[in-house]
């Protein structure tokens, strides 16, 4: 069996979809809320070497280099901040982050 580009479309949109439904259900964990972003953005990487694979052009996969570098810059950067946030207020629950609320 061969794999097409349906089945890489395919298991693209399911993780996207997962990565949806984390971000609704679960609205009071942020670091949950991280993991859910980046569950799309690597849906969405898995897209572009896909298209780029089985349309013979490099452009895509060039791409998918720049998204993951700032998927880590954001994943440092979000962590910096949830370590900051647990040791001024002990939590990282959503609902209770309302310091810049005006």
């Amino acid at each position: 069996m061969t794999l097409t580009l349906g089945h890489y479309l395919t298991l693209g949109a399911m993780l996207f979809a997962i990565a949806v439904m984390g971000i609704f259900l679960n609205r009071k964990n942020l670091i949950v809320l991280l993991m859910a972003i980046e569950l799309m953005l690597l849906a969405v990487n898995l897209n572009f070497v896909a298209f780029s694979y089985f349309l013979g052009d490099m452009h895509g996969q060039v791409f998918v280099f720049f998204i993951l570098t700032v998927a880590a810059a954001e994943s440092a950067i979000g962590l910096a901040i949830l370590v900051i946030l647990f040791r001024n207020r002990s939590n990282i629950n959503v609902d209770q982050l309302d310091t810049l609320k005006g």
